[in-house]
């Protein structure tokens, strides 16, 4: 079959079959098929669609493109989760430990963090020396020992996807939902558990900005999930400010430690429970959502999740030192409050401009090459619906350079907005798909 054939048949609307999907993503990962060809492809996939066959096709194609890791001999339902990005996402250095706590097995596969959104494993590797490149036999050796373990995407895994995102970033073709849906869920299946939580981000910091593409997104996520026989459900919650008060590595870290011991933010524990009682209810140990939540407070109640997380750490290789105490973390040279130069409520704090504002601190990349300053971020003090006044803190800057935290202060200012009518705080939880 000719490739020029395939890019006209899609050009004019018309269904690609299995085995077309199969022979063009086998041949632009093998390299017989050029660029040129694929940015044409992806073009007329962004104009005329997928249907749901497609879609399903097109993910398991790019699953089958490289390594399918063989999960089976962890015992118990094997169950990841996944986020679709956003500022202050701490919620994976919470929620696995307090599941792993409770007996689920959590065998999760992160990335790192680029633009205004932050990746798990930047943040676990705050602790010095911790592994984050698993190979598949400790991997499954460290779940089956300790119920956790969270380990960089190997090279191996959906290569399809690897190449076909770097196209789609160059040729505008990022925003389209078969698309999306097959780089995300490609992954996922590869990645080989049993169950997958999606916590699928609506708003101004994340991918999808309003709630009917968010929704459009997780109900094609959840029918190939579904369709490829797993155990799936996606979570969408609200990222139009930052999930929790701290934005950057060390200080969203110090945050996720705080919470494990139960002082967590209110916003970022009820996105954790809304995920967690998910999880729990496809392990089997609980089939009722409430009770399932129950079961996470008790763990954090009575320390076996914070125990949970320095062991984690430890077994990964990691200084568990800093998990007991969070003052070995080097702080910021400066730490600057941003005051408010008016009294009222806080109407918003746009989640995107802080997670830029952190980024260009240093706490965040342009590009993948680029080095993380751990120690520098932004702290919020007050959220959307709080009352303030005038001289009192929005936030506080922590950066390592004066320049810079002036920029980002002219940043946090121009994304913050304050009104004298009240308003109410931010809806966390906007919608469930199962």
């Amino acid at each position: 079959m000719r490739m020029y054939d395939l890019i006209e048949k899609k050009k004019m609307g018309e269904e690609l079959s299995t085995e077309e999907i199969y022979h063009i993503i086998d041949g632009y990962t093998k390299g017989e098929i050029p660029d040129y060809q694929i940015s044409a492809l992806l073009m007329a996939i962004y104009f005329k669609g997928m249907n749901v066959r497609e879609r399903y096709d097109l993910t398991m194609a790019m699953r089958d493109s490289g390594d399918i890791l063989d999960l089976s001999s962890i015992d118990g339902i094997k169950i990841d989760k996944h986020s679709t990005g956003g500022v202050g996402d701490k919620v994976t250095l919470v929620l696995g430990p307090i599941i792993a706590s409770i007996g689920v097995p959590v065998a999760k596969m992160s990335g790192r963090g680029l633009g205004h959104t932050g990746g798990t494993i930047d943040k676990l590797e705050a602790f010095p020396g911790f592994d984050a490149a698993l190979s598949e036999e400790d991997f499954i050796k460290q779940v089956n020992s300790i119920k956790i373990a969270v380990t960089g995407q190997s090279k191996n895994l959906a290569p399809a996807d690897k190449k076909l995102y770097a196209l789609r970033d160059v040729t505008a073709t990022v925003d389209e939902i078969s698309l999306i849906t097959g780089s995300i869920m490609s992954k996922k299946l590869a990645a080989g558990t049993d169950a997958i939580v999606l916590d699928v981000t609506v708003g101004d910091g994340a991918f999808m900005k309003n709630k009917e593409s968010a929704l459009e997104l997780a109900r094609s996520m959840v029918d190939i999930g579904k369709r490829a026989d797993k155990k799936i459900a996606a979570v969408l919650t609200n990222m139009d400010e930052p999930l929790g008060f701290a934005v950057g590595n060390n200080l969203e870290v110090i945050e996720a430690i705080n919470a494990l011991k139960g002082q967590g933010p209110e916003d970022l524990m009820e996105v954790v429970y809304a995920l967690g009682s998910q999880m729990i209810v496809f392990s089997g140990i609980e089939t009722d959502k409430a009770k399932a939540k129950k079961l996470m407070e008790q763990a954090i109640l009575d320390g076996s999740a914070y125990d949970k997380f320095v062991e984690f750490i430890k077994v990964q290789g990691g200084d568990d030192s800093y998990a007991r105490d969070v003052n070995k973390f080097v702080p910021a040279k400066h730490i600057i409050p941003v005051n408010a130069s008016e009294s009222g409520y806080v109407h918003a704090i746009k989640a995107e401009a802080i997670g830029l504002a952190s980024m260009y601190l240093g706490g965040g990349r342009e590009t993948f090459d680029d080095v993380i300053d751990m120690s520098v971020g932004i702290v919020l003090n007050k959220k959307v619906g709080d009352e303030i006044k005038a001289g009192e803190p929005i936030c506080y800057i922590h950066a390592n350079d004066l320049d810079k935290a002036s920029h980002a202060e002219e940043m946090i200012r121009n994304a913050t907005t304050i009104s004298p009518d009240k308003c109410d705080h931010m809806k966390l939880i906007i919608d469930i798909v199962e």
